[in-house]
């Protein structure tokens, strides 16, 4: 009782609660135009938390990205544009409810559902995640290199159709998380002679410039139009909206929960929940043949997956210091520059601050409703916001906070030269997350396998001579075997040119 008085008087201080709601809207802005995602958001508050203490800082990535996956859906409903990856699946569902005259209950549906699959999802992270916190203290390096290895490598078997891509993503991650020297050896990795690369390169550069900097290069062909968007007026929002809650209130709760469970697999994230969650709604659902026609039932259970997922990426992430996605990906960043590792200990010396995080998720998620009504009520000012003013804003902010990490012009030109990588990632298929978690996880599995191989003299039966580091173990093969597998099937169904279509020799 006492850890959760002190949390509280964390929390419930000016401080916290401004950061909270200036975050939240700043959520609210960047989710509302379409393409700016809520990974790219976190990536631009990072520098701002530099100066923050580590709760008030979780607040603000947490209630940035809560607001932002929600209002991704208004441009969704309202322009046919998801404003996020997350809120795509169920955007033609929305829109046209819109086209029916029932945009109001659409956004009031997307809203109050995203609300209650976040509490879903807290409630269970705030039981399970002290739990498996005390049984993973028992963990020694030999688990968690097995650990970090089978994150990575869930991160290829979800992160799309193409696992070879998946890969090469992976591996680009892993090169660039060895630049620097090595911290067993003092061996020169990748440096080319240069000073600057001496000390490995910083998280802060790599994330704005594969996640904001790339998207405005994607997007700087849009800045020569000039014309505002003229998105249609909302009337009634919220109408309807009780009736159809209490009958799709199965589908609310299993969307929750599912949501939950699949954000807590390394990569998955938001987007592969809600897929997922309208997925199974619709295969269990009486009526399927309305489904893209303007139906609320698999709005609603994707509603509350992709919010409850967020939830979810915070077990593997608290627990054990893996990723569950991309913006826990950039938590966990952010703890390490503030000196706090996260892991099983965390929940033993730092209890208060897990509650205190546990009670910001609450709020953030309780705090949905009153600015979710605000933003579809200020949806068209926000929308006709032409993008020839708005990216040139959002450059400068990415050249400030690159340069705030360690006062250096080199991390800009990390950052743009990221930038490009990222770009090219996109535009060929090329799976992010595999790369950002290979960033992450890649000095872990590095860091853990030289710690068992120096206490065990070399010898390699060590990784597996504990019964979980030998589940774990099995776990990861069994992976990778799906991971091989589905990467021969997926060649089999290229299809094949016959050869009376073959270029023929003059």
């Amino acid at each position: 009782m006492s850890d959760l008085l002190q949390a509280a008087t964390m929390v419930f201080t000016w401080e916290v609660m401004l950061i909270i709601l200036a975050a939240s809207l700043f959520g609210l802005f960047m989710g509302a135009i379409p393409g700016l995602t809520a990974t790219m958001a976190t990536a631009l508050l990072v520098p701002v938390t530099f100066f923050m203490e580590p709760l008030p800082a979780i607040a603000a990535i947490v209630s940035a990205t809560a607001m932002a996956i929600v209002a991704g859906d208004i441009p969704g409903a309202l322009l046919r544009i998801p404003g996020t990856p997350a809120s795509a699946v169920y955007t033609e569902e929305a829109y046209a409810m819109g086209k029916q005259g029932k945009v109001g209950l659409a956004l009031g549906l997307n809203v109050t559902c995203s609300m209650i699959g976040g509490v879903i999802g807290v409630l269970i992270l705030a039981f399970f995640a002290p739990r498996i916190a005390e049984f993973a203290i028992q963990f020694t390096s030999d688990e968690y290199f097995w650990l970090a290895l089978l994150g990575l490598s869930c991160a290829i078997l979800v992160s799309g159709s193409d696992p070879l891509k998946g890969g090469i993503s992976m591996l680009a991650g892993l090169v660039i998380a060895m630049v620097g020297m090595d911290s067993v050896s003092g061996q020169m990795r990748f440096t080319f002679g240069n000073y600057d690369l001496l000390a490995g390169i910083s998280i802060l550069p790599v994330l704005i410039g594969l996640f904001a900097i790339s998207e405005l290069i994607r997007r700087m062909p849009e800045t020569r139009n000039t014309a505002p968007l003229v998105p249609p007026v909302i009337k009634r929002p919220f109408e309807g909206v009780g009736a159809a809650l209490w009958k799709y209130k199965g589908g609310v709760v299993r969307g929750g929960a599912l949501g939950t469970v699949i954000g807590a697999l390394p990569g998955a994230g938001a987007d592969i929940a809600s897929w997922i969650s309208y997925a199974v709604s619709r295969k269990l659902s009486k009526t399927p043949e309305k489904f893209g026609k303007g139906h609320p039932e698999g709005l609603v259970s994707a509603s509350s997956a992709n919010n409850a997922s967020l939830s979810g990426a915070y077990i593997p992430a608290l627990v054990f210091g893996i990723p569950g996605d991309t913006v826990t990906a950039i938590i966990i960043g952010v703890l390490m520059t503030k000196g706090i590792t996260p892991g099983p200990d965390v929940f033993v010396d730092q209890a208060p601050l897990v509650n205190a995080i546990f009670m910001v998720f609450v709020l953030a998620n309780l705090l949905l409703l009153p600015l979710g009504f605000m933003a579809i009520r200020g949806a068209r000012h926000i929308l006709s916001i032409p993008t020839g003013i708005l990216f040139p804003l959002i450059l400068m902010f990415c050249i400030v906070g690159a340069f705030a990490a360690n006062n250096a012009m080199f991390d800009i030109w990390i950052m743009l030269g990221i930038g490009l990588v990222g770009f090219f990632m996109a535009e060929n298929d090329f799976p992010v997350g595999p790369m950002i978690l290979a960033v992450i996880l890649g000095p872990i599995v590095e860091s853990n396998f030289m710690r068992s191989i120096l206490k065990s003299n070399g010898d390699l039966t060590a990784f597996v001579d504990r019964p979980i580091a030998m589940v774990l173990a099995i776990a990861a093969v069994a992976v990778w075997t799906m991971i091989i597998v589905n990467g021969v099937k997926a060649g089999r169904r290229v299809p094949q040119t016959p050869a009376s279509e073959l270029p023929q020799d003059a």
